[in-house]
């Protein structure tokens, strides 16, 4: 018996037509050299001079851009911590009073 006797019968038909199994509920052996399938690999050199052009399409935001958007990011990090703060302040004082009675 092969492999596949534990696959029920619809389970088998999807394998086949899924190109899994053969006609006898065999599997299909995978070429062993699945590169020859892909596209040949590109060099480095062409590689590096790809990102450079793409590189060059990208629209960069301004120093004053980024300056601010830190600044916004700072603030509301330091927004949040506080009322993270607050709140686990708040619920450990109400926690400490209700096992107090």
């Amino acid at each position: 018996m092969s492999d596949t006797s534990g696959l029920n019968r619809q389970t088998r038909r999807f394998a086949q037509k899924q190109g899994l199994l053969d006609g006898d509920g065999e599997p299909v052996r995978q070429q062993r050299d699945q590169r020859a399938q892909r596209e040949p690999r590109t060099p480095p050199g062409q590689f590096i001079k790809e990102v450079r052009k793409e590189l060059k399409l990208v629209s960069w935001p301004s120093r004053d851009e980024v300056i601010n958007y830190s600044l916004v990011v700072f603030t509301l990090l330091v927004v949040f911590t506080g009322m993270v703060a607050l709140l686990d302040f708040g619920l450990g004082q109400a926690i400490v009073k209700l096992f107090e009675r």
